[in-house]
């Protein structure tokens, strides 16, 4: 199991992760909640909306026309890391469903947003996630219940899994790391609102309670992610201001080297880039932002 250790206890009000259906009854807006509703909703987010508290528009429940909502604030602290536990494993598939044929339990969509400190959501986060099996056991041989995956150009991710089961000293929960092109890597928990054993895990942290609801076809969560990325409010919130250690124009890096984009690495290959070696820990599709100085989470200096 994963050792217990005690986690902050701090009340859910130091990092609240908003969800539309969760704003229209709320008399404050943060930045993010909004900007989250119009990202879901694909409208466009007013250019004040990125810069001081404005007046912010949003969907009504039934997706109609646009109502104004109160002032925008961003009350929003950096998600809070927890502890990683002894059962992470490197080089996970990339891939944003864990279910296979034949997968035993209750089907879970977890959806959210990745989001700087301006409120920005950002792009081509690396999430890793991995979990217990319905009989609250981890694959220690393989790779199920494992899987890597990156946000999109809205900085959305979508996870497809079941809900995992207990174990003694835990409650239910989900391990992650998240990512931002040349920064650094937040280790982190997900947990399920209303389970009793919330209360007698001393890892729990109420912060880190994702939403849930019954849908259709099993359960359906969301969260947001806050890192500790700096960023400057602009009027293109896909495209956020982050800092790369080395950033490419072409498929070839600067000086020379083996690594290119859009080349498919695998666990254990080598490349080179600027002039020193690297490893590959992780399988993936590389891409522009994702250079090897810049993603400790899928290359090291071989």
């Amino acid at each position: 199991m994963d050792a217990p250790q005690d986690g902050d206890r701090s009340t859910p009000e130091g990092n609240r992760h908003d969800t539309p259906g969760a704003e229209m009854g709320s008399r404050q807006f943060s930045r993010k909640a909004v900007l989250r509703a119009a990202l879901a909703a694909g409208v466009a987010v007013p250019a004040a909306l990125l810069g001081v508290p404005a007046l912010a528009r949003t969907v009504n429940a039934k997706g109609g026309a646009v109502v104004p909502t109160p002032s925008c604030h961003d009350g929003d602290e950096p998600t809070i890391p927890q502890t990683e536990g002894p059962y992470f494993k490197p080089n996970s598939p990339l891939r944003t469903s864990l279910v296979d044929p034949g997968t035993v339990g209750t089907l879970l969509s977890v959806t959210g947003y990745v989001f700087g400190l301006a409120c920005l959501p950002l792009r081509d986060v690396l999430l890793d996630f991995w979990q217990a099996d319905d009989n609250g056991a981890y694959d220690n041989y393989g790779y199920t219940f494992r899987g890597h995956q990156f946000t999109n150009a809205q900085g959305m991710f979508t996870l497809s899994t079941i809900v995992p089961g207990l174990y003694p000293g835990r409650t239910r929960h989900i391990h992650v790391k998240v990512q931002a092109p040349g920064q650094s890597i937040l280790t982190t928990q997900l947990y399920f609102p209303n389970e009793p054993r919330n209360n007698t895990d001393s890892i729990f942290d109420p912060r880190l309670v994702m939403t849930v609801r019954d849908g259709s076809g099993g359960r359906e969560a969301t969260f947001d992610f806050v890192l500790d990325v700096p960023q400057t409010g602009t009027t293109t919130p896909t495209t956020p201001t982050t800092t790369t250690t080395t950033t490419t124009t072409g498929p070839n890096p600067p000086g020379g080297g083996s690594w290119a984009a859009g080349t498919s690495y695998a666990a254990g290959d080598r490349v080179t880039y600027g002039g020193v070696a690297y490893v590959c820990l992780q399988g993936h599709v590389a891409q522009t932002g994702w250079e090897p100085p810049a993603v400790p989470a899928l290359w090291r200096v071989a």
